[in-house]
C-alpha cells in the first residue's frame, strides 16, 4: 500500500477504532464467542529500572520444536473470540508496548537501538510484504526478546474482504513470519482495527489471538514529537497496551518520541511486558 493511501485511510479509520473500550484486568482478558470473559495467562515481567539485567539472546530465540522425544497431545483449539484483547494485567504496574506496519529499514532499527539501550521487550505486529524486503530486522527481533504479531500481509480493509482473502492476507504472513522469526506468531491484530467475524474465525484456525491497543499515540497522523509523547505519558496506566508504529509513513516523529517516554515509563515504576509463549 502506497504511504499516502495508507495515511488516509488510516485517519478515517483509527479514529473509530480507538472508540474500543478496555476490557479485562485479570490477565489478557476479551468477550468469548459466547460473551464468557476468557482468560490466558498473565505475561512475564521484563525488569525496570533498578534491575535491568543483561539477558542472552539465545535465551530468547524461539526455535520450532523438534526431536524423537515422546508424542505430545495436539494443541488445544483456540475459543473464536467476538471482541479483540484489548489490554493485559496490570499487576505489578505491567504495561506493553506495541509497533505496527513494520518491519522498516529507515525506522525499525532505531526504535529497537532504543529498546535494546534500556533492556525493554516490545510486540511487533509485521506485514508480509514488509517481512520479505526486512528479513534481517525480524530476526533481530527473535535475537533480541522481541514478540511478533501478523498484522496481514498488504495491511488491508478486512471488512472490505471475501473469506477467501481474508485467510490469504493472514496465511501468507504467519507463513513468511515462522520462516524468518523461527515460530508461527500467536497473536494477530486487524489494520486499522476493523475487525469482522471471519477475522476472528481465521485467527483461533490459525492459532492467533486478536489482540488491540487501550492508548493509541496517533503518531499515525504525524501529531508532533510532543504530542506522542504526551499521549504516551498521559495515557500510562497499569494494563495498558500502547500503540505505535514503525512504519506505514514517516515516523521519524515516534523515534524522537519514544527517547523521551521509555525513560519515563520506566523511572515511574512501569514493568514493560510481553506475552508469554503458548506452549
Amino acid at each position: 500500500m502506497q504511504k499516502d493511501q495508507l495515511f488516509t485511510r488510516r485517519r478515517m479509520l483509527l479514529a473509530g477504532a480507538a472508540a474500543l473500550g478496555a476490557a479485562g484486568t485479570a490477565g489478557l482478558v476479551a468477550a468469548g464467542g459466547d460473551g464468557e470473559a476468557v482468560r490466558a495467562a498473565a505475561p512475564a515481567p521484563v525488569a525496570g529500572p533498578q534491575a535491568r539485567q543483561a539477558l542472552k539472546s539465545s535465551a530468547f530465540r524461539l526455535q520450532p520444536l523438534i526431536g524423537d522425544g515422546p508424542p505430545k497431545a495436539a494443541p488445544r483449539k483456540l475459543k473464536v473470540r467476538t471482541e479483540p484483547i484489548l489490554q493485559i494485567s496490570g499487576r505489578g504496574r505491567h504495561m506493553m508496548l506495541t509497533f505496527d506496519d513494520g518491519p522498516n529499514p529507515e525506522y525499525t532499527p532505531h526504535i529497537l537501538d532504543t529498546l535494546a539501550r534500556y533492556d525493554v521487550r516490545a510486540m511487533f505486529f509485521l506485514c508480509g510484504e514488509c517481512v520479505v524486503e526486512n528479513k534481517g530486522l525480524v530476526a533481530r527481533m527473535a535475537d533480541e526478546g522481541h514478540v511478533v504479531g501478523n498484522h496481514t500481509w498488504t495491511h488491508p480493509l478486512l471488512t472490505t474482504l471475501s473469506r477467501k482473502e481474508i485467510k490469504s492476507e493472514m496465511g501468507r504472513t504467519s507463513d513468511i513470519i515462522e520462516k524468518t522469526y523461527g515460530e508461527h506468531p500467536q497473536w494477530f491484530r486487524a489494520p486499522y482495527g476493523a475487525w469482522n467475524r471471519a477475522a476472528f474465525q481465521l485467527g483461533a484456525a490459525m492459532d492467533m489471538e486478536p489482540m488491540a491497543w487501550t492508548v493509541d499515540t496517533t503518531d499515525w497522523e504525524e501529531p508532533g514529537t510532543s504530542t506522542i509523547i504526551d499521549r504516551v505519558e498521559s495515557g500510562a496506566a497499569p494494563g495498558v497496551v500502547v500503540l505505535s508504529h514503525d512504519a506505514g509513513g514517516d515516523r521519524s516523529q515516534t523515534v524522537q518520541a519514544i527517547h523521551e517516554w521509555l525513560p519515563y515509563l520506566l523511572d515511574s515504576g512501569y514493568h514493560l511486558t510481553v506475552p508469554p509463549r503458548r506452549l
